[in-house]
Parts: structure tokens; sequence; C-alpha cells
């Protein structure tokens, strides 16, 4: 029975959940209990560095891996991948005492850790496929709205792993996350296996591609020229960059702030809610769309999460706080789903894949280069200056003292600098001409 492309879009997104909810899941889950089971928060800290160092370098690779094979045959390639490392961790955890786990620095934990790491990475190669395939089976006009789709898929998955992570572990321990993870891959597997997924290896355009990939397997030459022949597509790339390397600040030192607050149990559940950000704003992104430019549909909700960065933490509030984080993630999948939309358009199908690569590696790079960096800025500068600094005179009347008005204090900072950055960048020759790029390349 034929499907339309709309349909097996559809199709593919439910698949591309069921894979996101697992792999997310089972790092997440993996990551609880190591810290239950050493009560090391360095271990912790180096497994999150090693995740964000992982997705960024990762991105090269597989973007060429999307471009070089058939895009149905690389996502089912990465979800056997997956499967076969999770069965390997499996293998390892029921092979070993337990007492042995319970060392931070056991060599066997760390294979464990690094195989669970590999099997969620390699679902990383779907994000980048899913998003050239909107490309292939979406109309121009209905792209955005698709892209918001993908958004609250990502809320779901991540709202979906955050919430069953912490009660497998908590209930039935990793031996029942790793055959969650083992038998949910499997399943995602048999259903791809049944997709119509269209492949455009017989084009000119992909044969020629292909024929100068093989010269470099990462293509990072060629994904370099393709980017250049779009005037100011490098200016976005390097943007969401620096809005990265500035989120890094957040990432570091929201759970320290939030914690400073509220207990620990309170800050969990609010997450959770929280969350629900990311569907919202990838709902209303699928139902109203981006606007005529989605570039500037992009800035303009940079400038409106900026904003809130400099007010959410102006006083002690976890209410305050709330709403500011709640606006924050709501308007991320429309951010996103703008970048997208744009390279969908302006960058040739054929080099898609190595692109939103580069994009991602880049992007994603910033992250923890600013997450090594923060913690002792705020330790040895800002804490201090809020604390026993000239800050308690300066500032303290109106904007309080203490450990937590510290790190708002960089919070503050951090969102003036992002703020006039995007007001900056809205001006400049870079957005002009990807703006009218994107106007007049039809597709």
């Amino acid at each position: 029975m034929k499907v339309g492309p709309m349909k097996a879009f559809y199709a593919l997104l439910a698949n591309t959940l069921i894979a996101s909810v697992t792999n997310t899941f089972a790092w997440f889950a993996v990551t609880f209990w190591v810290y239950l089971e050493t009560r090391s928060v360095i271990a912790t800290s180096v497994m999150a560095g090693v995740f964000t160092v992982t997705v960024a370098v990762s991105g090269f690779l597989l973007g060429s891996l999307v471009d070089r094979f058939a895009k149905k045959r690389v996502m089912l390639g990465s979800s056997l991948m997956s499967l076969a490392l999770y069965a390997l961790a499996f293998g390892i955890y029921v092979r070993t005492p337990a007492a042995v786990f319970k060392e931070p620095g056991s060599p066997v934990l760390w294979a464990l850790v690094v195989l669970v790491l590999f099997g969620a990475i390699a679902g990383n190669v779907r994000a980048i496929a899913l998003s050239t395939l909107v490309t292939l089976l979406v109309p121009l006009d209905r792209r955005d709205r698709a892209n918001g789709l993908v958004g609250t898929t990502n809320g779901v998955a991540f709202l979906g792993a955050g919430v069953l992570s912490g009660l497998v572990v908590g209930n039935l321990g990793i031996y029942w996350v790793l055959v969650s993870a083992i038998g949910l891959t499997g399943l995602a597997i048999a259903h791809l296996w049944t997709l119509p997924i269209p492949d455009d290896r017989n084009s000119p355009e992909r044969h020629a591609a292909r024929s100068e990939a093989n010269a470099d397997r990462l293509d990072i030459r060629g994904t370099i020229a393709a980017i250049k022949l779009v005037p100011g597509l490098f200016g976005l790339i390097f943007f969401q960059t620096f809005n990265n390397f500035l989120g890094g600040v957040f990432m570091s030192l929201m759970d320290a702030y939030g914690l400073l607050l509220v207990s620990v149990q309170v800050w969990g559940v609010l997450w959770g809610v929280l969350s629900l950000g990311f569907i919202v704003g990838g709902m209303v992104v699928a139902r109203r769309g981006l606007g005529r430019n989605p570039l500037r549909t992009l800035f303009l909700g940079n400038v409106v999460m900026w904003t809130v960065c400099i007010f959410f933490t102006i006083q002690a509030s976890i209410v305050l706080l709330s709403v500011g984080m709640f606006i924050w993630l709501c308007l991320m999948p429309a951010v996103e789903a703008a970048e997208q939309t744009v390279l969908q358009k302006v960058v040739q199908p054929e080099r898609q894949g190595r692109v939103f690569g580069f994009a991602q590696s880049v992007e994603q790079a910033a992250s923890p280069i600013t997450a090594f960096m923060i913690g002792p800025i705020a330790q040895l500068i800002f804490i201090p200056f809020m604390t026993t600094g000239a800050g308690v005179d300066l500032l303290g009347p109106w904007f309080g003292t203490g450990t937590d008005r510290g790190i708002a204090l960089l919070f503050m900072v951090a969102g003036l600098i992002g703020l006039i950055v995007t007001l900056l960048a809205m001006r400049s020759f870079s957005y002009r001409v990807l703006s009218e790029a994107y106007r007049v390349v039809p597709q």
C-alpha cells in the first residue's frame, strides 16, 4: 500500500519519538544510577562533560553519513548500533558483582557508562536525518510547521525520559533500565523497517556529492564550501554558537541556583512541569508556523529570551524564576525550528546532512567550554562580590545578598550581553543577505 509523503513523515516522527525517549531515558537513568551507587559528584560531572563533547564532535561524522547513504539505512544502522551497545552493557552488568559498581574509579563501571553513552549518541544521527527528510517529505510552505512538530517530539521525549528514568531507577533498578532500552530499541527497529522512506541517491546531485565525499570521509572542506555558497549562513551558525556559549552559564549554574531557593524534591517536580514548555512551544509553531521570514522570528525569539534572562532572577523568587524559565522553554522550539527551516531552504538537499551536522558540532561545542569556565568565575568573582565584596553595599539593599544573589547577578550579565549581541546581529550585513537569500531561493 502506497503511503503519502506527509503520512510517512508522521510515522517517522512517531518512530523517532520512540528512539529518542529510549536513548535519552537510558542516559539519564545511568547518570542517576552512577551517582546513587558512587555518591560521586565528580563522576556525574565527568559524564555530563564527556556526553556534551561527544555530541559536538560526532556531528561532523553523522552528517556525512546521512548524505552519503540512504537515510533509512543510516537510521536503521544507528538503532542497530544502539541495540548492540545496550546489549553489551547489559551483559557486563549481569556478570559483574554489585560491589564493583560502587567504586567511582572502577574500569568496569566506566566501560558500562561508555557503552550506554555511545548507544545514546548513535541515535543522534536520527535528528540530522529527520531534518533532511523534512525537506524531502514536506512541501516548502509547511516545513516550518513540520519543524514545530519535531520540536514538540523532542520536548515529549525529554519530558518522558526524565520522568521514566527516575521512576525506573528508583523502583526497579538499572537491570530493568537496560532491559527496557533493549526492548524499546528493538521495537523502533521493527517499526522503522516497515516505513517507506524516499531515497534521492539516484539523482545526479547525490551522485556528485557521494563522489566528492569519497575523497574525504568527513568532507569538512566540502561542507564549508557549501555554507560559503549561501551569503550570511556562517553568520547564523556563529550567532547560534555564541548563544550556546552564553547558554552554558545557565546550564552550569541553574541547578545550583534553584536548589538555593527550594528543596531538591520541589526542584525535580518543577523541572518536569516546566519541560511542558517544549511541547507548548512546538505545538504553537506546528499550528501557526514561523511567518514569512523565519530568520526574523529566530532573532525576535532571542530578544525575548535574553530579556527574560535579565529579569527572571532580579529577586530571589521561585515564582519569578519559574515564569521566566517557562517562557524560555516555550521559545526554544521556535528558535530551533526557524534555524532548521532556513537551512532546509537555502542549502542544497544533497549537502544538508553535512551542514546540519557541522552546525550541530560547532554550536554544541560552545556549551562545554562555558561549563568549564563559568564555575570558577562564579565562585571567585560573582559570589564573593555579593557576599563579602562591594556588591553588598552597592546592590544589596534592593537586590539582596548571598550566594544565590551572586549567581543571579551572573545570569543578569549574561542576559544583557546576549540581548546586546542579538540586537547588533539584527542590524548586520549577514542578517540582511541571509534574509534575502531565503526570500529569493525557490525550492
